[in-house]
């Protein structure tokens, strides 16, 4: 909950020690959630090097069932509903995920699906997404989606070649082909609209405007390039501990292209969110921005953790200790773990706060600040390159607001 290990003598790493009832005396309130990851299978048919679940600190993935039970889908749709009733929430987001969440099956998926749209009738709205690796995408998946407006995401990380350099099979075979295949039914006329986007992981040995016009043949109605997961402990790959910004260029050039030329047309999640975010709005994203995060993942045996992407910090790291059968959603909200992912500005360290980014920033996605004996009391792994991005940004979109101000009198006039 917050702490590393528990060893004799150890230092209480950030945020273990936050006083949350402090928080609730000064007058905070946490945020309910809204935001609910099913884990419904936890094996992958896959072998992707840089994934979090299988290949990082936390291997707590060989311990679960490899499918969620039926019992346990019904206590979480129960909790679910429960917490949405409590706090007045009258609609939330279910995400079926993994592993791969398809690996689950047709019939459970329905399974799934139809028990927690039942728990919420009359008075709780449920609207479903399922983020698939692609390779098992066919008609029968698909037209259960399409019945249930299910939104589909794809994970595809550019082109044959820049795609199959991480994301292959067990074997050793690349996966790209089945993806595409996948991909070119998801995209027909018949399921488009349930086309929800493309999440690519950032290579920097893929040429980024190749990998982005891959993912842009698709027609995605969004797109979003994650960073690779890594911490101070373990920096992510081509992340040397200098002020160097091979990450931010890397954005930055995407950024120009799709700026010019189609921003109309697709959005990029992180480009629009830094965008809102400069322009004083609430992030939607946990990857920029002070907005509390209010997420909760139930794994395939019930039990409750936070964000998935946790895992890639230490083993633990995502565990809460509680258990869909006997806790309710609640609970969660008053872990000092949680509670510091609502707090904005006073979660960020020193460094951070005196920032002139730090609100459009936010300290970047929450698992790259780790380090041992401070936790997650640090700036991004991903800091210089976040800056150099943001600044970017915010230089471009100015220069734009402000050659649009100075056409407006002369079009007036």
């Amino acid at each position: 909950m917050g702490v590393h290990r528990d060893e004799p003598g150890k230092v209480t790493e950030w945020p273990g020690a936050l006083d949350v009832r402090a928080l609730l005396e000064g007058g905070w309130r946490p945020t309910p959630i809204r935001d609910f990851i099913l884990k419904v299978h936890s094996r992958c048919n896959l072998a992707c090097d840089y994934c979090y679940m299988y290949e990082m600190a936390d291997q707590g993935w060989r311990r679960q069932p490899r499918r969620m039970s039926r019992q346990v889908l019904e206590w979480t749709a129960r909790r679910i509903c429960e917490h949405a009733r409590g706090n007045r929430v009258s609609e939330v987001q279910v995400v079926l995920h993994g592993g791969e969440p398809l690996l689950a099956g047709v019939d459970h998926l329905r399974q799934a699906i139809e028990t927690i749209v039942a728990a919420g009738q009359p008075d709780v709205g449920v609207g479903f997404s399922v983020q698939t690796n692609g390779v098992l995408l066919d008609e029968l998946f698909l037209d259960l989606f399409a019945e249930y407006g299910v939104s589909v995401g794809v994970s595809v990380d550019g082109d044959e070649e820049g795609h199959d350099l991480h994301r292959r099979r067990a074997d050793g075979r690349g996966s790209y082909a089945a993806v595409r295949d996948g991909l070119e039914r998801l995209t027909g006329p018949r399921y488009r609209h349930i086309f929800g986007g493309l999440l690519s992981t950032i290579e920097l040995c893929n040429d980024p405007i190749t990998t982005y016009e891959s993912l842009l043949s698709f027609g995605p109605p969004e797109m979003d390039f994650l960073l690779p997961h890594g911490n101070w402990d373990e920096p992510p790959p081509g992340r040397p501990p200098d002020e160097s910004t091979p990450y931010g260029d890397w954005l930055i050039a995407i950024f120009d292209r799709w700026y010019a030329a189609e921003a109309d047309q697709v959005r990029i999640r992180l480009f629009s969110e830094i965008i809102r975010l400069l322009f004083g709005r609430m992030s939607a994203s946990e990857a920029v921005g002070l907005s509390p995060v209010a997420v909760a993942v139930v794994e395939t045996n019930g039990e409750i953790e936070q964000v998935d992407s946790l895992k890639s910090a230490y083993d633990g790291a995502a565990g809460t200790r509680l258990h869909v059968s006997r806790d309710p959603f609640d609970a969660v909200l008053s872990l000092p773990s949680v509670a510091a992912r609502q707090i904005g500005r006073r979660a960020l360290s020193a460094q951070c706060a005196g920032c002139p980014a730090h609100e459009v920033c936010g300290g970047g996605l929450y698992p790259h600040r780790y380090r041992t004996g401070t936790g997650f009391l640090n700036p991004s792994v991903f800091c210089h390159d976040l800056f150099k991005l943001i600044s970017h940004i915010r230089d471009v979109v100015s220069r734009d607001l402000g050659v649009a101000a100075a056409a407006a009198p002369a079009a007036a006039g």
